[in-house]
């Protein structure tokens, strides 16, 4: 694959065009994209226009460069977690009719908590897991969950390299915080990225106990009902486990 004069590849130089637009925006003028790219104009201009034309990006008048729907296409028809979320999608519903709060399913990647589905209502308190957002495993029910599951050399060596960007919060700490996630079943968090909020997650298990997802709820702190909510959470886990297995 041919370099550039810095020395990174064509697949370098795409990754980065497409990793550059923002959580939440579609659409950037080509010179932003470029900017946020670290690439020159007319090294962005020339890929996106390529790029145009196998409809992963859109180049518009006056510069505007667009998310293409064959992006869009590609990702959901082979999403490695598609299996995973029609799976888990039932469960997720009936979750949310009894409670009328958010729900969400999420994948440890690398030391975070990758949110690969969400149902929310009107009315339901703040809750700031997106689909396809990414949340820090100790600041998340869902990450700790899932960490709490995995085997014990991911979890030195989560703890070996862990450190918070703000200081608050030691491997020491992280370490309780799976420890008791593992006793208990659940992990749980409240008031962490929002002061008024619980969140809670159960491990969904393959066949060799080990979390491949993490199914979890984020509710109002005032509204807590652990002894209702932990059993429902655990029983849809478990639905779609033997979902995934079969």
């Amino acid at each position: 694959m041919a370099n550039s004069a810095s020395g990174d590849s064509v697949v370098d130089r795409v990754v980065r065009l497409i990793e550059a637009f923002p959580e939440g925006a579609t659409s950037l003028q080509l010179t932003e994209l470029a900017d946020r790219s670290g690439l020159p104009l007319s090294s962005a201009h020339r890929l996106v226009r390529q790029l145009s034309g196998h409809g992963l990006l859109e180049l518009g008048a006056g510069g505007n460069v667009r998310l293409g729907l064959r992006l869009w296409e590609l990702v959901n028809r082979n999403s490695p977690t598609l299996a995973l979320r029609q799976a888990a999608l039932p469960f997720m519903e009936d979750i949310q009719q009894v409670l009328n709060q958010n729900v969400n399913l999420a994948v440890l990647e690398g030391w975070e908590a990758l949110f690969v589905e969400r149902l929310s209502r009107r009315g339901s308190v703040a809750n700031r897991a997106r689909i396809a957002g990414r949340m820090p495993v100790h600041i998340s029910s869902a990450g700790l969950a899932l960490m709490a599951y995995q085997s014990r050399e991911l979890q030195a060596e989560y703890l070996e390299q862990f450190q918070d960007p703000e200081g608050k919060v030691t491997s020491d700490v992280v370490r309780h915080l799976l420890a008791e996630a593992a006793q208990l079943g659940y992990a749980q968090l409240a008031g962490v990225v929002d002061p008024d909020t619980w969140g809670i997650a159960v491990p969904v298990m393959n066949g060799k106990r080990r979390a491949v997802a993490a199914l979890g709820v984020v509710v109002p702190l005032a509204e807590m009902r652990l002894q209702a909510l932990v059993p429902a959470l655990q029983t849809a886990a478990r639905g779609i486990g033997r979902q995934l297995r079969d």
